[in-house]
């Protein structure tokens, strides 16, 4: 039947050039239409990823300033942002999901902590991007877009209350809200550059929150500047204004330092100089927080199999995790198996694997899991008291590249969930604070306080803060040290202090710091020749002779070995030994004139 029509278009086309122009014409304009689409849609899709904020954008305004002489409210004037979890009466909560958005009807109550913000003169100017129903911690959603990080804009934000971390980041707001469950305000406060404060478990009221986690859930707060945190923090935990002065015990967990990537001398050092000419502050510890725990914890031996192909220093950690993990998973079963079944929600990739895991597990633990809880708030109550703080890095690795392939993600989530799991399963208070950058990512350590001193924890913050910032600054301007978390690195460190006491003529301390850089690895041949040039000062020719032996092993064209290990056999009367040494050490370098001296002095000797 397409056969006429075709013959007739022929016809035309071929007594009629000018149609093939026109054709060409219309081809090239469905092209350019499709492009300048497709490049519409892709500018939209950029400009969704940097925009932290969903649609529709409201302003909350704040309750009518009290007339004179009332004192003026103590937020007026600041601006905040809250994650899609927050209700806001005539506006649908989200939580992270169309599906939940087309589901679920507009609130009918503002949230109660969002109406104490306003009633104490803040603004609320919307609602913020967050994880898929507040699971996940990089901050990630496929269906609203990932917020941009503004330090690092090729990295993830953290999450899961990204778009709020984003927004104070930016400095679109003066404050922000989210909900902080295993992680979610800490780690974007982090990977941001900004504070993240999660009070104390049950400190802030949930009224108008959809849980994830009832015994996790936490609101969160992200700030730039302390003394804001500080207002925010009174009026949200509605705190005493005064409060007896007591000292402040730093408790530094090396163990946790450790696994982190950052030169101690951005983190540790940064916090030990800055409360030096501080008044209030006791001299700090160190602790290994790990074998605390394992030896506080007795509920967690259970769950130590999981863990035992990880490394040592996140052992016992990882296993906390596993609970936490799976104390979120349980309860988030029973706030939403019904409606997760019914609705059968789109969900991302990362956000699908969580649900199905959370909607398979089972109740059979929680008895267990809850019995784990109980006993880390003991530990730690044990610890700290009303006077302790407990400095830890906030997270161990920088903000992954977006779109990582999920089996590096998998090794990131453990690392990072290790070390939040402390604050979460404790009900601690826990404050994140920036430290500047390491290799061009953010960096934070953090403070955690006993579950109810959030005012004792806020005015440490306070208090602390700026002389931080200065530590931080000097050390980003001096001359970069060897990074002390590394086993090579510490060694390193330990063989230029054996070398400024050998300088110094301080032969037994120059023997002691060589000693100790050995220990922690045995295959620097410098190490050991260094070691034996003291020796031989100190007249221990046995011992001199034997860590050349030891040097030349690992390393067959050292020439100081050589050198040294002949000087040694000489001074021991083995001629022969000495003077095949000094051949060798002239095998190496003919040009050494110790060498062929000594070699000569022996060949004398011996004839």
């Amino acid at each position: 039947m397409w056969k006429q029509p075709l013959q007739v278009v022929k016809a035309n086309v071929s007594s009629n050039p000018r149609t093939w122009i026109v054709i060409g014409l219309s081809v090239a304009g469905i092209v350019i239409v499709a492009e300048t689409q497709r490049r519409k849609r892709r500018s939209r899709a950029q400009i969704m990823l940097r925009e932290p904020f969903l649609e529709p954008r409201f302003d909350l305004l704040p309750f009518p300033q009290p007339p004179p002489p009332a004192a003026r409210q103590p937020l007026a004037s600041l601006t905040f942002a809250i994650s899609d979890i927050f209700d806001v009466k005539g506006y649908v909560t989200g939580f992270g999901s169309p599906d939940w958005a087309g589901t679920h009807e507009a609130a009918t109550k503002t949230a109660l902590v969002v109406t104490v913000l306003l009633k104490n003169g803040a603004t609320c100017v919307g609602k913020t991007v967050m994880d898929e129903l507040n699971f996940g911690i990089t901050g990630e959603n496929v269906h609203y877009g990932t917020p941009v990080n503004p330090q690092l804009q090729s990295h993830i934000p953290g999450g899961s209350s990204s778009g709020s971390a984003v927004a104070v980041a930016a400095g679109l707001v003066d404050f922000a809200l989210g909900i902080d469950t295993t992680g979610c305000v800490r780690i974007p406060a982090s990977f941001c550059g900004v504070i993240g404060f999660r009070p104390s478990h049950g400190a802030v009221s949930m009224i108008g929150v959809s849980p994830n986690s009832q015994s996790l859930d936490t609101v969160g707060i992200f700030t730039r500047d302390p003394s804001i945190l500080h207002h925010v923090g009174h009026v949200l935990l509605q705190l005493k204004s005064v409060e007896t002065k007591r000292a402040r015990r730093l408790i530094f967990a090396d163990d946790l330092f450790q696994l982190s990537k950052v030169p101690t001398e951005k983190t540790v050092q940064v916090v030990t100089k800055a409360i030096e000419h501080l008044s209030g502050y006791q001299p700090p510890k160190h602790m290994n927080f790990s074998q605390y725990i394992a030896s506080n914890v007795p509920g967690l031996k259970g769950f130590r199999e999981e863990s035992v192909k990880h490394q040592n220093e996140i052992f016992t950690l990882k296993a906390l995790s596993s609970v936490m993990l799976l104390l979120q998973r349980c309860e988030f079963k029973t706030n939403h198996e019904e409606w997760v079944k019914s609705a059968k929600p789109r969900l991302g990739p990362d956000a699908s694997d969580r649900v199905r895991a959370a909607i398979d597990s089972t109740h059979e633990n929680m008895k267990t899991l809850y019995k784990v809880r109980t006993e880390m708030r003991a530990a730690l109550q044990s610890l700290l008291k009303d006077d302790g703080i407990l400095v830890i890095p906030t997270v161990a690795d920088p903000p992954l590249k977006l779109n990582t392939k999920k089996r590096q993600s998998s090794e990131f989530n453990d690392r990072t969930l290790a070390l939040s799991s402390i604050a979460s399963m404790s009900g601690c208070c826990q404050v994140t604070i920036p430290v500047g950058k390491h290799k061009e990512s953010p960096i934070s350590i953090s403070f955690i306080a006993f579950h109810s001193v959030d005012k004792f924890l806020l005015d440490t913050v306070l208090d602390m803060y700026s002389s931080i910032q200065e530590k931080v600054s000097i050390a980003s301007h001096s001359s970069p040290l060897p990074d002390t978390n590394d086993n090579l690195d510490v060694s390193e460190l330990l063989k230029e202090k054996g070398n400024a006491a050998f300088k110094g003529r301080q032969w037994n301390k120059a023997v002691k710091y060589y000693t100790e850089a050995i220990k922690l690895n045995t295959m620097s041949a410098t190490y050991y020749c260094n070691r034996a040039a003291a020796y031989l000062e100190l007249g221990c020719f046995q011992q001199a002779e034997e860590d050349c032996s030891k040097a030349i092993s690992l390393d067959k064209k050292n020439v100081k070995a050589y050198m040294r290990r002949g000087t040694a056999r000489e001074s021991l009367l083995c001629y022969k030994d000495a003077a095949q040494d000094f051949k060798h050490a002239l095998v190496l370098e003919p040009q050494n004139k110790v060498a062929n001296l000594a070699e000569k002095r022996l060949r004398e000797l011996m004839s």
